[in-house]
């Protein structure tokens, strides 16, 4: 525990990072990234490096200029987002109007908030205001996982949520089924499979990590496969597999930027008037309603719903109980037919590797593969800069993971670079909360869940607007707040030591110090 309260300690002793969310002193101790005595070659000592079907991932050396070179042309443009199906432009907010509903932020949550509360109310006057483009944001950056689960997985269910636990997992696969209808009801072509998500075991305590998962899985219903480690390398071919966990059902693979247009699509389609590059500025009660100020004019509601994700929140409560984490993602050039036939994945599941610090990966409908996650990175005081988005040091690390999980892909290039900030919170789900009497709600804290958990955001936060009431707004998880972050320098310190020691478990076979297993038993986590 002593070096850990030494961590910690340098960390908050009044240092403020020139970049990421770790100081020198932490870098130092992890060791994550130190050089072999040939310069072109990066040992990557906390990872998971391993050669030999079927062995998973121990240390080994990896070509750090073979994997610079792989990205060095690619673009910063998120690849969802780089795209000529973009939606058609909506005008800036001018002047003065007035509406029973306003919506603030144009991404998941708050075109669905839009959306649904048409379609509930046909004749419910709704504006929908956001600051920059619609999606641009989380929205439009993710690996496309429209995930069943509320809870960020059944493991942070069952420690927060026990007592619900089968009530959560039936509301949300009824989400993910409502998402699904309301992708074919609009005719939005966005790429949607409900192909559902592989946990893989990529060294030998995830096997029984993830042999745990299952049992509790099959326990509470879920449809899910165990793959020993043949069969999962014969559904994806990659030497570092051990073993797989399929959840069949829980998870469908979306174009997620096309999703949210579409849904935009089919909110204006009903009569939402959008407008974009609209910051809201202020929020005000005025009379029974509220007053939205804007830098050209000003709009009356009655009520609000705020969906504005990992920025700062027009409400003061929001803002303590979310940071802002960055979470980088790379995508390849199109493979030829030949290359995909030495990987397989015919069945296009989504995948993501069992260790703390993760990868999540998927293959796209043009043949491409998505391969993010690993680091995540908090900048001092809760920092958004669009300079986060680019971080070379994460895309190096990223491309010399991809390359150890799939080496028969050497020489293949990356053709898009970027990153984007995830809102994370204490309890890693989403959480809610009213002001101004009720007329005022707002969803975030998603953790990287929101492609599908946003829905279920929008639909209680229209609840609450209404007042409340019924199953949905009676819920633990809809009822209570995560623990708000501490204020900086403890912030930065307590979010670098848990990022260190997370990396720090998954070099040691997965066994969690002093300090993780306090926040273990607090409930607490750290998550991108």
């Amino acid at each position: 525990m002593l070096v850990t309260v030494g961590v910690l300690a340098s960390l908050i002793r009044g240092q403020r990072p020139t970049e990421g969310g770790v100081t020198k002193v932490a870098r130092e101790e992890t060791a994550s990234l130190r050089r072999s005595p040939s310069p072109d070659i990066l040992r990557d000592d906390d990872l998971w490096m391993g050669t030999g079907e079927g062995v998973g991932v121990t240390q080994r050396t990896v070509d750090i200029c073979a994997a610079k070179r792989s990205f060095a042309d690619a673009s910063p443009l998120p690849f969802w987002l780089d795209s000529p199906l973009a939606h058609e432009p909506a005008p800036s907010f001018y002047g003065r109007d007035e509406c029973d509903l306003a919506v603030v932020g144009a991404g998941l949550t708050g075109v669905w908030a839009a959306l649904l509360a048409k379609e509930h109310d046909p004749d419910r006057e709704v504006v929908l205001l956001e600051g920059g483009r619609v999606g641009w944001q989380a929205s439009g950056r993710n690996g496309g996982f429209c995930m069943a689960t509320l809870t960020h997985g059944i493991a942070n269910g069952l420690s927060h949520f026990p007592e619900e636990l089968e009530t959560l997992d039936r509301l949300g696969l009824e989400n993910l089924d409502e998402v699904e209808r309301a992708v074919a009801r609009y005719g939005i072509d966005c790429d949607w499979r409900r192909s559902g998500e592989i946990g893989a075991a990529i060294a030998p305590w995830q096997v029984d990590e993830l042999a745990s998962t299952r049992d509790r899985m099959v326990a509470a219903g879920h449809n899910v496969e165990w793959l020993d480690g043949p069969a999962m390398r014969a559904e994806i071919a990659s030497p570092t597999y051990l073993a797989g966990l399929w959840n069949r059902d829980g998870c469908a693979m979306v174009d997620p930027a096309r999703l949210v247009w579409g849904l935009a699509r089919a909110a204006r389609d009903l009569g939402v008037r959008l407008h974009e590059h609209t910051r809201v500025e202020k929020l005000e009660r005025r009379g029974a309603g509220l007053l939205l100020t804007t830098p050209d004019g000003r709009l009356a509601a009655r009520r609000v719903m705020l969906a504005t994700n990992a920025f700062p929140g027009l409400l003061a409560a929001m803002r303590h109980r979310v940071v802002p984490v960055y979470d980088q993602a790379l995508m390849t050039e199109p493979l030829s037919d030949d290359q995909w036939a030495t990987i397989g994945w015919p069945r296009y599941q989504g995948v993501g590797d069992a260790a703390n610090r993760f990868h999540y990966y998927r293959r796209t409908a043009d043949g491409r593969i998505l391969w993010g996650g690993y680091d995540a990175i908090y900048h001092y005081g809760s920092g958004m800069r669009p300079e986060f988005e680019q971080r070379p040091q994460t895309f190096e690390k990223l491309a010399a993971h991809f390359f150890t999980t799939f080496p028969q892909l050497a020489g293949v290039r990356f053709t898009h670079a970027w990153g984007g900030a995830v809102d994370t919170c204490t309890r890693l789900c989403q959480f809610w909360g009213t002001a101004h009497g009720g007329r005022v709600a707002y969803a975030l804290g998603y953790t990287g869940n929101g492609v599908g958990e946003s829905r279920f955001g929008a639909l209680v936060g229209l609840h609450l607007l209404d007042g409340g009431g019924g199953e949905l707004t009676g819920l633990k998880l809809t009822a209570t707040q995560p623990i708000a972050w501490p204020p900086e320098p403890l912030r930065f310190g307590i979010v670098g030591l848990t990022s260190w020691s997370l990396g720090r478990a998954d070099a040691r076979e997965g066994r969690r110090n002093l300090w993780l297993r306090t926040l273990d038993r607090l409930g607490l986590g750290f998550d991108s």
